[in-house]
């Protein structure tokens, strides 16, 4: 694809006579009389005056010769990639005995078990005589659960609050990769290779000379991506052109359509939760936060809609009538142009208006939400239908055209937030990988929350959520609300700063004990999830039969989560 795009642009700036093309300027037919139609080679240069033309462009060239050394390190990458991704086929077919053709058949937790199984036979750790669900899962997402956590603890330079346009989120998947190479990839990373810190990591004598030498590499680093900012800034507006512009044309709804954002990606995770996990239950919670960002229009727009829509739709009209009774209407310069954006003016102005049949019930529709993503802020509660609470579920679900907006400005905005934002964080951040960073035999060093520790972890204080109840996921077969406070309440010691927020090593332990029904839990865990499965119990035990229950309600909302 890099290729391809390097090498059409350039077909197009040097090899394309566009005189020609746009009859600006009459063919010579002499030598051929017979023939009065202009043809898409004759708008082609000959190849010696489109190798003229480039050899003429200096910057043309200079940029040929840097997209060639991309393309080289991006071919190596991906070979190495492909001599990985055949050892791992190799394992499968040898080691767990799951040939290629019977892979689709097999489940993650199918594959997990023959892995474990393999270990005691033949041991893969040495440091350890058997492995559990849970280091598996702190081997494949080392750097995830660290991300997840910061994110968590509000350490990562993501939000902002800006003049005019108030508090903001902003992670590009430019800055994820930056992020990363910084600390967990780079030459001055504080891993110093894929499963251990650096030793002078874990001394406190030395956290501020690390924080001065990270603070250095983010603004070294970001000094480099300013340099490279016309190159990549280029190179996203064509990919961004050559991907999004044939589906606007065919369906300019699409710009309108929303997905998770970026940031909703790290703060809704689990610790622990593998990719295609996140994925699935992220796919669930599609539909009914499309169902709750849509409930909420505004009046005046919508009448400035639907006169819009009726100006743009009266004169698209037309144009198709008389298009029908002659087509030689389409040979008038621009009218094909003037049908494309009519249409899409009219595509446009409809989707600001709202169902004249919908019913306004945002808190029922936000518990649904809730009943799959399983996090929201708790100020959120009793607020769900303020226009405050929806611009925040804004930036967690955004527009596919915000995403792309911002893919766009990552170019400009990842060096400024690495020269000027990250420094002054630099020292909380190497505090943190000293502070909740432990070693793991046979495993490494891992993110101490990702250990799911609730004694150590735990928010016995985390707030009701929206309707005065947190939902939590289905326990076997059977949902429960949470009281205000969490049933971790007396199986903590941890301090404040120690405790994740918004709960989340208690959801984080209760999703994996069900996604790994064989995984034994340590003793503090174990204890804790018997009481809440009590809990559930009870309160499913007093509660109403499902007949009886408004589909809208929060019990049935998780009961029809599909959760586990």
């Amino acid at each position: 694809q890099f290729l391809f795009v390097v090498t059409f642009s350039t077909f197009l700036l040097c090899c394309v006579d566009y005189d020609v093309l746009f009859a600006t300027r009459p063919l010579n037919h002499s030598h051929v009389p017979e023939r009065a139609k202009v043809t898409l080679p004759d708008a082609v240069l000959p190849a010696p005056q489109c190798a003229r033309r480039l050899r003429g462009s200096g910057w043309l060239l200079f940029l040929l010769v840097l997209a060639g050394a991309v393309w080289l390190c991006r071919l190596v990458t991906a070979l190495r990639r492909l001599v990985g991704y055949w050892e791992i086929r190799s394992f499968y077919i040898r080691a767990l005995g799951i040939p290629a053709e019977e892979l689709c058949n097999h489940s993650w937790q199918s594959v997990q078990a023959r892995l474990l199984a393999l270990q005691r036979r033949q041991p893969l750790c040495v440091p350890r005589r058997e492995l559990t669900e849970l280091d598996i899962h702190h081997r494949i997402l080392r750097f995830r659960n660290y991300t997840v956590a910061m994110v968590n603890k509000s350490l990562l330079p993501v939000r902002f609050r800006l003049p005019l346009l108030g508090p903001v989120v902003f992670l590009t998947r430019g800055l994820q990769f930056n992020l990363e190479l910084l600390l967990f990839r780079g030459p001055a990373a504080l891993f110093q290779n894929t499963w251990s810190l650096r030793p002078q990591v874990k001394r406190a004598g030395a956290r501020r000379a690390l924080a001065r030498g990270l603070a250095r590499a983010a603004v070294l680093l970001g000094v480099a991506n300013l340099a490279l900012c016309p190159c990549v800034l280029g190179w996203r507006l064509l990919l961004a052109f050559f991907s999004y512009a044939e589906g606007l044309k065919r369906a300019p709804g699409s710009l309108g359509a929303r997905r998770w954002s970026l940031y909703a990606r790290h703060y809704l995770r689990h610790f622990n939760e593998l990719g295609h996990e996140l994925q699935a239950r992220l796919g669930r919670g599609h539909a009914p936060a499309t169902r709750y960002m849509d409930s909420f229009s505004s009046p005046l727009l919508a009448v400035l809609a639907r006169h819009v829509g009726f100006f743009a739709g009266s004169v698209l009209a037309v144009l198709i009538v008389l298009t029908v009774y002659d087509e030689d209407v389409l040979t008038v310069q621009h009218i094909l142009t003037a049908i494309t954006l009519l249409g899409l003016v009219v595509t446009v102005a409809r989707s600001f208006i709202p169902d004249e049949h919908a019913v306004w019930c945002p808190e029922q529709l936000l518990q649904r939400v809730l009943a799959h993503v399983h996090y929201l802020p708790e100020h959120w509660q009793g607020r769900a239908g303020r226009a405050e609470t929806r611009a925040e579920m804004a930036q967690l679900f955004q527009y596919k055209a915000v995403f792309i907006l911002e893919e766009l400005l990552s170019p400009l905005v990842t060096p400024l937030i690495l020269i000027f934002a990250f420094p002054p964080r630099a020292l909380d951040i190497v505090d943190f990988f000293r502070n909740f960073t432990v070693e793991v035999a046979g495993v490494g060093d891992i993110c101490s929350f990702a250990q799911l520790d609730v004694r150590h972890h735990g928010n016995p204080q985390v707030s009701a959520g929206p309707g005065g109840a947190l939902l939590c996921p289905c326990w076997a077969g059977r949902a429960t609300s949470l009281p205000p406070q969490w049933l971790s309440e007396g199986h903590t010691e941890a301090p404040p700063e120690r405790q994740a927020e918004h709960g989340k090593t208690e959801l984080s332990l209760m999703r994996f004990a069900l996604s790994n029904p064989s995984w034994r839990p340590p003793p503090p865990a174990r204890r804790f999830l018997g009481h809440l499965q009590a809990q559930v119990t009870r309160d499913a035990a007093t509660a109403p039969a499902p007949r009886h229950l408004l589909p809208e309600g929060p019990l049935p909302a998780s009961l029809l989560s599909e959760d586990s």
